[in-house]
């Protein structure tokens, strides 16, 4: 299978396709996989797992993106066990890298950005609750956005997260530039 549609499911394997019979299990599996311009779309479930976009200009997207029923949000769940950052956007990603219908938890990390990491990119992330993520030495428990970033941030709940230092929520370094929007 080759795109540009990639399907992941909990029910899903790593050893499949990654197509409509047969899914992926993990989100950064159905990332390695794709091309820039493809879009995984990911069913409602929780994924314990940590994911990098690795310079991809490429849609993630829970079924709320193709149907708009906000009740995939709080089902489709990124959690990233403690174990770091949730979900990382530090490879120039541009506006065409979008996140978008998500619950994204329990990142913790030592540097910056728990929930999400942003540095030199600037994706797109909409329609999102990220909650419950920290940053135990450093700054922007739910998201960093680091040194010459310009994400747009919309449609989105940034709530009971941490950060030692500064931007329990969001921390916006020098030289960016985000807009935010309804969050």
């Amino acid at each position: 299978y080759d795109g540009p549609i990639w399907m992941v499911a909990s029910s899903g394997s790593d050893t499949n396709l990654g197509n409509g019979l047969n899914p992926f299990s993990t989100i950064q599996k159905a990332i390695d996989a794709a091309a820039s311009g493809d879009t995984i779309l990911v069913q409602p479930g929780t994924y314990q797992e940590n994911i990098n976009y690795g310079g991809k200009n490429i849609v993630i997207g829970s079924y709320y993106m193709t149907s708009g029923d906000t009740a995939y949000i709080s089902s489709t769940i990124i959690d990233g066990s403690s174990s770091g950052t949730v979900v990382q956007f530090i490879s120039g990603e541009d506006s065409t890298a979008v996140l978008s219908g998500f619950t994204i938890t329990n990142g913790s990390t030592g540097g910056v950005g728990g929930g999400i990491k942003i540095d030199g990119s600037s994706p797109r992330l909409s329609y999102l609750l990220i909650n419950n993520n920290t940053s135990t030495n450093s700054n922007g428990g739910g998201i960093w956005c680091g040194d010459n970033s310009n994400p747009i941030i919309e449609h989105s709940t940034v709530s009971g997260n941490s950060a030692a230092n500064s931007g329990g929520g969001i921390r916006i370094a020098n030289n960016s530039n985000p807009v935010i929007r309804n969050v």
